[in-house]
């Protein structure tokens, strides 16, 4: 009876737990990854970024986001949308192409690959007869003309992408039209460019590498034109009214030539080269759009003096007497111009750049054509990523002020909205305002409003100016000289040079009630912030602060400390310093807390920890817990990831000791030999990515950096008695040590006058040694203790202090309960003695229920170094749910995470994007939205049921499963992360599938 009884009790547990957890991947923050292509639609006012690891995004109105992920491990080198249709084609650089629609589900629209095609020549013909390098979406939204290496060029029907052999234009028919002299000069080479005649839609010109132009009549099948240019050609540009062709070559020079029924046999009608007779580089597209007054715009990128400026990323945009090179920080991918009106034919309003690092958007409409601020795809990489801290659910006065602060300095950005304005964002507003901050090396802390589908930029701190740095304050970067030639002016944030790496951000921690922000550097300092909405002028006072506390043998050979600026610094509002610790020796700091209602900073590096008073700012407490054999501590940068090479040379030492005590008769030496070889086993095991093991060896005191600080916790808890409760602070190291200090923290009224006061109170060693990656203490009801002013402010419920409280120590290995005050052990959870893994990253979260309002439970989140994200209950640490997030690969990636305290996290899946994951089925942030076909009368509406009737027949495989798991296929994509190895390994696997599914789509399509 009692085993059926238990058996229920499962089972509605079992229920709990669906409606508390679930796993979603749900939206990537941030700038893609090695972009490779862009396309545009006008009708629907959707941009389309192709990458080079496969995937395809779409983006719009904020909050309208796609994306999709081809299943061949290839760059995408094109993207075109059909006009005036939900459809577009990508190129991959394996010469595949594929159709992608948009297609309403239950309301919203999702991204499905619906076709696929790779161009088969006549048997026995070489690739580069099929090979594509130029494509052409044409108007009537049922062709795609395809210009090959060979200089052939195939009309595709689509979306049955069926190949329309009798209207496909060879190579032997353009040549006969030609005169017999040019063709005898010369090969044609491939086709470079194919452009529509905007006024008659049965003509084309097609533009090839050695620079003949042949304007075909796609009705009459005949060359009605040839332009014989003699440069290499690098595009081609219709103007709108048709009776001008433009061209730019590899030379750096455009020309202009006339469309009529004559042929052009006399010289160019008029050819420019922009940036004088120097060798210049190649302009490698134009763009010509008429304005209403006033002259054309005439844009182009490249075309720079080889010698000079060779090395400069720049787009001309010419508009009567104004003249500008946009100076880019990064190589342009493409670029397009975004035009006014409701068939967006007007005035050009907006130029659109995508770099390899930035997309940067500039308008044209207002004078000294400004930056628009981009609210989506921002480089959150502009200075290299060093840490991150997410704070939940923050008070409407401290975001207004963040607001307002972050205002101030956007005063260069234009005023315009942003002019991508394509679908509709059907998400529901969040239910809270969120913030991420993160660290960067150049010494910034950079504020996203992370509530929603758009991580929004909003503040940007910078330390650097409290420091000595090699930055020279003239340096304008901006601006260039008055009268310089060519004009350039630099646009774009992605910077990623820091004057000095020891200004790099490694901790950060906020304190949302109070507007106090505490953040820690690469050499050592610790910097505490006010909020202040007024620009202030003041010295920032360096207190030293000696870790090493005297300790004999002890020499830092590692960086020296940044020099503190003696004079008063003018800080602009916002975040202002008003004090700063530095550590000695300047190590890393790898831990931070703050506690603003008692007015203390704890810190914590690889020698030790202290406490700060930043009321009085006083050092409270220092404590060196360097090991006598942590010599590895003073080598300088520390890095969690131990070098293969270090370890290997510290096992084979090991080994060799181990050798000479063979010789030395009175020691037991099987005994000695085992050892040593089971310290090489437990070294190379924790270099393995994947140590599965069931037996956990005891980690030897002598392992490098068991001194380091691990994590630092503040918690007003029981520590001399069960009767009266103390402040106190917690500090867990890498080798397996928990420190406990009772503080005296004197009341409000004498907090100015009197010294606080610590006296150690607990010392807990773990047996394993496992490095302690976190504390939390639960109070009576076993709930976590609310944050500091949480309770004040009527944020959380005060805690249980009538009950006893327990102390949750979270290992690398295991997590373990003890009673407070007498810290005895009362139960544990093991993980790496079950399933070999190990704890990365831990946090608290609450999870609520998506039945019923009023249920929540607190959960403990972790990630371990496999990758695994799990959820353990608490008080009970037991194992809830786990589930696979990241690569176990992914090193980068496991140790960027970052969870929220609602069931969310962050994590890098390269340097410039975040991917956003869900446990919570309440907390759930995704892109929700909708776009709809244009509705366009005429021969389109008559292809728009043909498309939605031929789409169902050429369905790819996925889209047979339910959409939510085809979206979560689509996202599970993880970014290769420069493994060449394993990219070649991949790409070898797939060959034999790709033709796999390319003869299926074609056997469909015949």
């Amino acid at each position: 009876m009692k085993r059926f009884r238990r058996h229920g009790q499962e089972s509605q547990r079992d229920r709990i737990k669906q409606e508390l957890f679930q796993f979603n991947k749900t939206v990537e923050h941030g700038f893609p990854h090695q972009p490779s292509a862009l396309g545009f639609s006008p009708s629907l006012q959707l941009l389309a970024i192709g990458t080079r690891s496969g995937a395809i995004k779409l983006y719009g109105a904020p909050g309208v986001e796609f994306m999709g992920l081809h299943d061949e491990n290839a760059a995408v080198t094109q993207v075109h949308f059909m006009p005036h249709q939900v459809e577009l084609v990508t190129l991959l650089d394996d010469n595949s192409l594929h159709m992608w629609t948009l297609r309403g589900h239950k309301g919203l629209s999702e991204l499905l690959e619906i076709g696929r095609f790779t161009l088969t020549g006549p048997p026995g013909a070489p690739p580069s007869v099929t090979r594509v390098t130029a494509v052409l979406a044409h108007s009537s939204g049922e062709l795609l003309l395809l210009g090959t290496e060979g200089g052939h060029v195939f009309i595709v029907e689509v979306p049955g992408f069926r190949e329309l052999e009798e209207r496909n234009i060879s190579l032997d028919q353009v040549a006969s039209s030609v005169p017999d002299d040019y063709i005898g000069r010369r090969n044609l080479e491939h086709v470079e460019a194919l452009q529509e005649n905007p006024v008659n839609p049965n003509q084309v010109v097609i533009g090839y590498g050695r620079g003949l132009m042949v304007i075909w009549d796609l009705e009459k099948q005949c060359a009605i034109q040839h332009i014989p240019a003699t440069q290499q050609l690098e595009s081609v540009w219709w103007t709108e009214d048709g009776s001008y062709i433009l061209s730019s070559h590899s030379d750096g020079s455009y020309c202009r030539w006339m469309v009529g029924s004559e042929d052009v046999n006399e010289e160019e009608e008029k050819s420019d080269i922009p940036y004088g007779h120097f060798p210049c580089k190649a302009i490698s597209k134009i763009v010509q759009l008429p304005a209403k007054k006033g002259p054309p715009f005439l844009l182009f990128s490249g075309g720079m003096p080889r010698a000079s400026y060779g090395d400069r990323h720049c787009i001309t945009v010419i508009h009567g007497k104004t003249h500008v090179a946009l100076d880019f920080t990064s190589r342009i991918i493409d670029f397009f111009v975004i035009r006014d009106g409701p068939h967006h034919t007007g005035d050009p309003s907006a130029l659109v750049v995508l770099v390899e690092e930035e997309l940067v958007v500039i308008d044209l409409q207002t004078e000294g054509w400004p930056v628009i601020q981009t609210p989506y795809l921002v480089p959150l990489h502009s200075s290299a990523i060093t840490c991150s801290h997410h704070v939940s659910a923050i008070p409407l006065k401290l975001w207004e002020r963040v607001i307002a602060a972050g205002e101030l300095q956007n005063t260069h950005y234009s005023k315009k909205p942003w002019p991508l304005t394509g679908g509709q964002n059907l998400a529901p507003d969040p239910p809270q305002r969120d913030l991420l901050l993160t660290g960067h090396e150049d010494g910034t802390v950079r504020f996203w409003d992370a509530s929603g589908v758009c991580l929004y930029p909003m503040y940007k701190l910078s330390t650097a100016a409290v420091f000595h740095t090699d930055a020279d304050p003239n340096d304008n970067m901006n601006q260039g000289a008055e009268g310089e030639w060519p004009p350039f002016r630099k646009v774009g944030c992605f910077d990623p040079y820091s004057d000095d790496p020891r200004l790099g951000i490694q901790k950060i921690h906020l304190c949302k009630y109070s507007g106090y922000l505490t953040v820690a550097g690469t050499a050592g300092q610790i910097l505490v912030m006010e909020l202040n909405d007024e620009a202030a002028e003041q010295t920032v006072e360096a207190k030293v602060v000696d870790l090493l506390q005297g300790q004999e043998g002890f020499r830092w050979k590692g960086h020296t400390r940044l020099d503190v600026r003696e004079d008063p610094v003018l800080f602009p509002p916002g975040f202002q310093p008003f004090t700063l610790v530095q550590c000695q020796p300047p190590a890393v700091v790898t831990a931070l807390t703050l506690h603003s209602e008692w007015k203390l900073v704890a810190f914590g590096t690889s020698h030790g920890f202290g406490l700060y008073d930043y009321q009085q700012k006083n050092n409270v407490l220092i404590k060196c817990t360097l090991n006598p054999s942590d010599q590895l501590a003073m080598e300088g940068p520390l890095s969690r990831v131990k070098s293969i090479k270090k370890s290997l040379r510290q096992s084979f030492r090991r080994i060799r000791r181990s050798r000479v005590s063979l010789r030395k008769p009175h020691v037991n030496n099987a005994a000695k030999l085992q050892e040593a070889n089971a310290r090489l086993e437990a070294e190379l095991a924790e270099m393995e990515l994947a140590p599965v093991q069931r037996k956990i060896e005891a980690r030897s005191s002598d392992d490098s950096f068991t001194g380091l600080v691990r994590t630092l916790y503040f918690a007003d808890t029981f520590l001399s008695d069960s009767s009266h409760n103390t402040p106190s602070l917690w500090a867990g190291t890498n080798g397996g040590c928990v420190f406990a200090y009772m503080l005296r923290v004197p009341p409000v009224e004498r907090r100015a006058d009197e010294p606080v006061t610590a006296q150690p109170a607990k010392e807990i060693q773990l047996m394993h040694r496992a490095p302690v990656v976190g504390i939390v203490v639960l109070d009576g009801h076993g709930a976590p203790l609310p944050e500091p002013l949480e309770v004040a402010h009527d944020l959380a419920r005060s805690p249980d202090m009538q009950g006893s409280h327990h102390l949750l120590v979270i290992s690398e290995e295991q997590f373990k309960v003890f009673t407070l005050p007498k810290v005895s052990a009362k139960m544990k959870l093991k993980l790496t003695a079950v399933d070999g893994s190990r704890v990365r990253r831990a946090g608290v979260a609450w999870f609520g229920s998506n039945r019923t309002e009023d249920y929540g439970e607190s959960g403990l989140v972790v990630l371990t170094n496999q990758g695994d994200v799990h959820v353990v209950s608490l008080p009970q640490v037991k194992m809830q749910v786990h589930y696979p997030c990241i690569r176990k690969e992914d090193v980068s990636g496991i140790a960027s995470c970052v969870f929220t305290k609602h069931g969310q996290g962050f994590y890098l899946i390269s340097p410039s994007e975040f991917e956003r994951f869900s446990l919570s089925t309440r907390y759930v942030v995704e892109p929700r939205c909708l776009v709809e076909a244009p509705l366009q009368s005429g021969p389109s509406s008559k292809h728009r049921t043909l498309s939605d009737g031929a789409s169902s027949t050429h369905l790819n495989r996925h889209n047979s499963e339910d959409p939510e798991s085809a979206a979560r296929r689509v996202m599970e994509h993880a970014l290769l992360n420069d493994e060449k190895v394993l990219e070649e390994i991949q790409k070898s696997l797939e060959g034999d599938q790709t033709s796999f599914l390319e003869n299926n789509v074609k056997s469909a399509v015949a």
